[in-house]
């Protein structure tokens, strides 16, 4: 089964991986810069705006740096929600490779078991038919 996201391109967990680790650094990038802005008593400088914004989307937040308006706030939570979405992202899809790689590997021993039991009846079928066309004996 394909995903399809964008048209015609296949989405795969690598690519989701691309796409919000794309979203986010934007976000994080126009969050630091707008929250100098929006909350200008609290944050007086672009590089302290994109100091918190880094601390914010990696949800370590030290508390050094805390929006108070309104719009600060807003923009805060919206550098949360993505820093979440993109841990989640990241978890999810390298839980799907250790479970993909599992599969594969339940596969293999799967189909190793089904080709020697196939090989087993084969030795018994060669020995059935060496019986078979041996003499009777009297």
């Amino acid at each position: 089964m394909r995903n399809r996201a964008f048209g015609s391109v296949e989405l795969s967990a690598r690519r989701a991986v691309l796409i919000i680790a794309t979203v986010t650094t934007l976000v994080t990038v126009l969050a630091g810069i707008l929250m100098r802005y929006v909350d200008e008593r609290d944050f007086t400088s672009v590089g302290q705006g994109l100091w918190w914004a880094v601390q914010t989307v990696t949800t370590v937040g030290y508390g050094d740096d805390v929006p108070t308006t309104v719009g600060g706030r807003f923009l805060a939570a919206l550098v949360m929600l993505t820093g979440i979405g993109f841990i989640s992202v990241v978890t999810a899809s390298v839980t799907a490779g250790f479970v993909e790689a599992a599969r594969r590997r339940m596969g293999r021993m799967s189909e190793q078991a089904t080709l020697a039991k196939l090989d087993e009846l084969v030795e018994q079928l060669d020995r059935i038919e060496k019986r078979l066309q041996q003499p009777p004996r009297p």
